[in-house]
């Protein structure tokens, strides 16, 4: 069984991720500290909610610190991928510094709406994404976001809604999927699966 860490920031909805995990036989350890994920070989960063009080969370328990130097695999999920990069327009905050990169204001598309909420596909654009390992696409997956990472050198998947979206980044051992894996069917769970198979 594989087990897994929840970084708990205070402001994200830990449930689904938490459900969807267990689906596929993982073991569940849910902390706001580093300590108490200490002993989980992978960690995951759910995230709904605002930059913001997330990051404030994320200071006051020790998490920025702690993660600059974590060679664990890390998954940040929605807010999560975006705090994993270094500066968020929403609210001008700067996050973890993880990923190199900063997170815009999505702009509105002309036949659109703001957020970018509903399904959506994804198109790979590097081969070689563990994650992705035995998913073919282009596959629909579950968005809710209005804040994005264009594409840029970090990005494995990209999606479009009015302009590039990177749906998937990574750097090294640190990945982050924009959309929710936990609410986007056989293809999310494939990719939960591929994160638990991670050493």
């Amino acid at each position: 069984m594989s087990r897994v860490g929840l970084i708990d920031t205070g402001c994200a909805n830990l449930a689904s991720v938490r459900f969807a995990l267990q689906r596929l036989d993982a073991d569940i350890v849910v902390s706001q500290t580093p300590d108490g994920l200490a002993d989980c070989p992978r960690l995951v960063l759910p995230g709904v909610g605002a930059a913001a009080p997330a990051m404030a969370q994320l200071r006051r328990a020790g998490w920025d610190e702690v993660l600059k130097t974590d060679t664990r695999p890390l998954l940040g999920i929605c807010l999560g991928m975006q705090l994993l990069f270094d500066r968020s327009a929403e609210g001008d905050v700067a996050c973890l510094g993880l990923i190199p990169g900063r997170v815009d204001k999505l702009p509105r598309p002309d036949d659109g709406v703001w957020p970018h909420m509903g399904w959506n596909t994804i198109e790979a654009i590097h081969d070689d994404e563990p994650l992705l390992k035995g998913v073919s696409l282009p596959e629909h997956v579950y968005f809710v976001h209005g804040f994005y990472v264009p594409t840029g050198d970090a990005a494995r998947a990209i999606t479009t809604y009015g302009t590039g979206i990177t749906a998937m980044a990574r750097h090294g051992h640190v990945a982050g999927c924009q959309f929710h894996p936990e609410r986007s069917g056989k293809t999310g769970a494939a990719i939960l699966q591929n994160f638990l198979e991670l050493n």
